[in-house]
């Protein structure tokens, strides 16, 4: 199990019913050296869920298709953020937004994270940490903004096989990049102060 208590819960949007998901939470840290901490932990029925199979750790596209957990990563005050999909399977993602939606131009050099993704019987666990280079210009210094998502695959359910998990859903269909679902605030590493949950 993981070393810390979860005390943030995602939510599933109201338009993606997942009734073979019972809960998912989900932990943020940043850490003294500036890194970033995460880790979910899905239960639910296992049995009729895809899960994606341990493969080789390599950065990927076209993640979110399939049962994965995200985080995006923006400083207060500015448009610009970070995406970050972490799959079951090892493989991984990062892009740098300038806007909403709207890709930095030129290409951004990121560092493969550190991914450990655990099954068990009724359990997912997935923990990642993202180097304090690839958050956000000035994150180092600066409060982030945060949305914590995860999609999850079913293999067997009438209502549609893709639910969507977030913190906040501010809009009518998922959508992890609107900014009103970044809601979670953590403070730089050298400050004391406790973080803001949703």
């Amino acid at each position: 199990m993981f070393p810390f208590e979860f005390i943030r819960s995602l939510r599933p949007h109201p338009a993606t019913p997942a009734p073979v998901v019972r809960s998912i939470e989900a932990h943020a840290e940043r850490r003294a050296d500036g890194a970033l901490e995460l880790a979910w932990c899905l239960r639910g029925d296992m049995a009729r869920l895809l899960i994606p199979e341990p493969g080789t750790p390599e950065c990927t596209d076209g993640l979110w298709e399939h049962s994965c957990f995200e985080a995006f990563v923006g400083v207060v005050g500015d448009a610009a953020y970070r995406e970050f999909n972490f799959s079951p399977s090892g493989q991984w993602a990062s892009y740098a937004f300038a806007n909403y939606r709207q890709r930095e131009e030129g290409p951004v050099d990121f560092s493969p994270p550190k991914i450990v993704a655990r099954r068990f019987a009724g359990r997912l666990e997935m923990e990642a940490v993202i180097a304090s280079a690839d958050l956000p210009p000035m994150a180092a210094k600066a409060r982030l903004q945060m949305a914590l998502a995860a999609v999850v695959e079913a293999a067997d359910t009438v209502d549609g096989c893709h639910s969507y998990w977030a913190l906040q859903h501010p809009a009518a269909r998922p959508d992890f990049h609107h900014r009103d679902g970044f809601t979670l605030e953590l403070p730089p590493p050298s400050s004391s102060s406790p973080s803001t949950p949703a």
